[in-house]
């Protein structure tokens, strides 16, 4: 199939259908469950915040860029409810990990028609190397962060290069997110962190465009309730027709 962005957000809204499908749906309600919690705790968060971060962010804009402040304002607050409901993503999927690597499982039997060997380790050694590579996921993202958090900090001094700061976010965050979901069919046939990479950044428009739908999918109230099982879902049948 041709690697693009479109071919990649076609995946992730194929999702959408697959986790309906019969065999599948039992799976996916304790991932809806922990998403509807985390991110209506998150909702509340940056509801009650938004006004006391922009009023801090723009505080210190010199006057004479003063009428800079319109085209900062939807800048700082989309990059807020960016930071704030990547966040909260990230904490639901390190809760629901257990329950996505079968959720996958269950989308590949729909989708190919054959059952893949399940493991033989105990439900609780299960979730204890599940929420292992939620951590290992986790400082990765942390670490490519360093440097945007950085320049995020520079661009108060410099609001000139807020755009391009806004645009790196983007870039991250669509990246991060298809690492995230792509890994639990990926993991299931025993692929390690760095192979995954690999392998996604062989194809890294197809990636982005998947993770790119996916970000947007977050930032809506209510949707993203669907955004974590929607996402495995089609990175499953992404994997199984592009990466396998």
């Amino acid at each position: 199939m041709i690697s693009n962005p479109i071919s990649g957000a076609n995946y992730f809204l194929a999702g959408l259908k697959l986790i309906s499908g019969k065999g599948v749906r039992a799976f996916v309600l304790i991932p809806l469950l922990i998403n509807v919690v985390i991110f209506s705790a998150g909702l509340w968060f940056a509801i009650s915040q938004f006004e006391l971060f922009i009023a801090w962010a723009l505080s210190d804009l010199p006057t004479w860029l003063g009428w800079l402040e319109w085209v900062l304002w939807p800048l700082f607050a989309l990059t807020f409810y960016g930071l704030v409901f990547f966040s909260f993503t990230l904490v639901a999927n390190i809760i629901a990990a257990p329950f996505c690597g079968p959720l996958a499982m269950a989308v590949e039997t729909k989708l190919s028609g054959q059952s893949i060997e399940t493991s033989s380790k105990n439900f609780s050694i299960e979730v204890k190397d599940a929420i292992l590579n939620e951590l290992v996921k986790l400082k990765h993202s942390i670490y490519l962060m360093m440097p945007l958090a950085f320049l995020s900090l520079l661009s108060f001094a410099f609001p000139l290069i807020s755009p391009l700061v806004a645009v790196l976010w983007f870039i991250y965050a669509a990246w991060i997110l298809t690492i995230e979901y792509a890994d639990f069919p990926m993991a299931n046939h025993g692929l390690s962190f760095l192979h995954i990479r690999e392998k996604l950044a062989e194809k890294r428009l197809l990636s982005l465009g998947f993770g790119t739908i996916a970000m947007f999918a977050t930032l809506i109230p209510i949707i993203n309730f669907l955004v974590m099982p929607v996402a495995v879902a089609g990175a499953t049948k992404m994997y199984l027709e592009e990466f396998k």
